[in-house]
């Protein structure tokens, strides 16, 4: 979200502009070696989620257990990897003028991420159970970030292959709103504001919006 601002209002931003993309450089560089770290697994979260609900203290003096998650081919997460794909792709489109080089880096990964989400479906709570719910659990399934990540996707490449990977998805779901866990709304907004001047223009995603 803070890459979308940062595109849809960086010319207002000014002197802030600098700091918008350190902001996100901090979060990118995190999701890099979540994303990385170890072939065949994606990392997405650490922590005891009850444990680290009922400690109130300053992240300094927290002590509580630090167990690291993450899914897999045979633990699958679609919905957390087409997260991250979106948040990758979004953030390298921030960072194509001033940073080329991360900003292929990042788009790269967050292919293989979308990809890993494609190929391995499934929902990560149904898989970590009380490791993430009930605070995290994916209500909405992963459908909706499976189209947020390939929407993010078609806008940062314009290539065809997410174009088509969005028609397949569908949108029958109706968006009633845009939250941490629900995507449909961003992905129809996002995908409403795709110019005119590109190869697809909004009057082909007429399917998506009846």
């Amino acid at each position: 979200m803070l890459s979308w601002s940062t595109l849809e209002y960086g010319k207002r931003l000014g002197p802030q502009l600098p700091n918008a993309r350190a902001a996100i450089r901090w979060a990118t560089d995190y999701l890099l070696k979540c994303a990385t770290a170890t072939p065949g697994k994606i990392y997405v979260g650490v922590g005891d989620p009850n444990a680290d609900h009922r400690c109130w203290e300053r992240p300094e003096d927290m002590d509580t257990v630090r167990s690291v998650y993450s899914v897999s081919p045979s633990n699958p997460g679609s919905d957390v990897a087409g997260e991250m794909a979106a948040a990758l792709a979004a953030a390298s489109l921030v960072f194509r003028s001033s940073d080329r080089q991360y900003a292929g880096l990042l788009l790269r990964t967050a292919r293989k991420v979308l990809q890993f989400a494609l190929q391995y479906r499934g929902a990560y709570s149904d898989r970590l159970g009380s490791s993430v719910c009930p605070f995290y659990c994916s209500y909405s399934g992963y459908k909706d970030e499976l189209l947020w990540g390939a929407a993010w996707l078609f806008r940062a490449t314009n290539e065809v292959q997410y174009y088509n990977i969005i028609k397949s998805l569908g949108a029958d779901d109706q968006p009633d709103l845009f939250s941490w866990d629900n995507k449909y709304s961003g992905a129809h907004v996002l995908l409403s504001r795709v110019s005119t001047q590109d190869n697809y223009s909004v009057l082909e995603f007429g399917w998506l919006f009846p």
